[in-house]
């Protein structure tokens, strides 16, 4: 391990935590970026290719949108750097003059490790568009970063599968920090773009505090907690993340990466994470998936056809929310007989699935502020399950406890 490393002193990012749950670890928290405040817990919605597929950037600002992410390694591919320089970045390409966060493009060495080749100079792949060879370094994940003008940049990191075990884990882990620090070196803008450490380590929590103790070392203004959501035990994923936000200071937001379902996310805030993505409630969209407080509803089932009633009852959002002409809001009728042949079933849908996901975040704030969350999280459950505990997750279950949460406890 490196005894002398580079460590970010300028930051264009303010972070204050103004409440804080007195049972578990939940907080809430505001976030100051170049392009606006984030009040967390947030869920940032995914425009992987500058665009939320579905909605305009005016309907996402609407929806209460304060952050979204971009992907680097498709940004760079198209419409690529020498367009992104021209036109002033990806704020100006998009019409968005909110927050961006810009994954690095290492999940990609997981998602298309067939065509990469991992070296300690970087990642070896043939582009998908046209199979060129192409090599993307620490160096050259920043450079496009800092075309694409983003808020928070991700330092490119060493991806290895979740469930990969052995040594590659381990090696994957220690050249990650060390990519670290050519990112820090490379970054030109650090006085606007804010450049989040990962931590890797598989499952092992060895490696993990490892990780976390070197990354929280170099000072960066966030940190992210990377290789997880990738099909282990929901236990080994909540076990992981308190584990890493034990380690972490305090005085930074954490952000768990690629984590969208609403379970998911509320039990890791209880357990101290801050921010997520996930392009769940806009794939899920597309096939016909409302997600309500009472769970997933598939719109194409036959039974919705002549159910004449909003998505979600009691729901704000610019489909279920009652016109200003007296006209009633979207059927779930409607949205069965679009879904499965009209783009805007989808795209009513996504209106729905990303405020519903954005609400949820808000309302979790909210319960922390009143210092509220341990029963907000109690209900949320009950809703979810019709109040049948035993349908409650036996992960979830236990995971919360941990942080002195009994789901299974009625008193409030």
């Amino acid at each position: 391990m490196q005894s002398v490393f580079p460590q970010v002193t300028k930051s264009a990012l303010t972070y204050e935590v103004i409440a804080q749950c007195s049972t578990s670890k939940a907080r809430a928290s505001n976030m100051t970026l170049p392009h606006g405040p984030v009040e967390t817990p947030m869920f940032m919605p995914v425009a992987t290719q500058a665009s939320l597929k579905g909605l305009t950037p005016e309907q996402l600002e609407d929806l209460g949108c304060k952050i979204c992410l971009n992907n680097t390694y498709h940004l760079g591919l198209k419409p690529g750097k020498d367009v992104l320089d021209t036109i002033g970045g990806a704020h100006k390409l998009q019409s968005w003059s909110r927050n961006i966060l810009t994954d690095s493009g290492g999940f990609q060495m997981v998602s298309l490790l067939k065509l990469a080749t991992i070296t300690e100079e970087g990642v070896r792949f043939l582009s998908p568009h046209d199979g060129t060879p192409m090599l993307l370094t620490p160096e050259h994940s920043i450079e496009l970063q800092n075309s694409i003008g983003s808020d928070i940049i991700m330092q490119l990191d060493d991806v290895v599968h979740t469930l990969t075990t052995g040594p590659r884990v381990e090696e994957a882990m220690h050249r990650s920090i060390r990519w670290l620090d050519r990112c820090v070196a490379a970054n030109k803008n650090p006085e606007r773009q804010n450049l989040f450490a990962i931590i890797q380590g598989g499952l092992d929590l060895d490696l993990r505090r490892t990780c976390c103790i070197e990354m929280a070392n170099r000072n960066t203004p966030g940190i992210a907690i990377g290789g997880l959501s990738g099909g282990e035990a929901k236990e080994q994923f909540c076990e992981v993340v308190s584990y890493c936000t034990d380690l972490l200071p305090r005085n930074k937001p954490i952000y768990v990466m690629g984590v969208g379902y609403a379970e998911d996310m509320l039990v890791s805030v209880a357990l101290g994470v801050d921010l997520f993505d996930c392009v769940y409630p806009t794939r899920t969209a597309r096939f016909g998936n409302a997600i309500t407080a009472k769970g997933v509803l598939n719109l194409r089932n036959k039974c919705f056809a002549t159910d004449y009633s909003p998505v979600e009852e009691d729901c704000t959002c610019p489909i279920c929310t009652p016109k200003s002409n007296g006209g009633m809001g979207i059927t779930r009728s409607l949205i069965h007989h679009l879904a499965a042949k009209e783009t805007s079933g989808a795209h009513m849908l996504t209106l729905h699935n990303v405020h519903y996901q954005l609400n949820l975040m808000r309302a979790a704030r909210e319960a922390i502020i009143r210092d509220e969350f341990p029963s907000f999280i109690k209900n949320f459950f009950a809703t979810l399950h019709g109040g049948n505990k035993e349908k409650f997750p036996q992960w979830a279950v236990n995971a919360l406890r941990t942080v002195n949460i009994d789901l299974l406890d009625d008193s409030r």
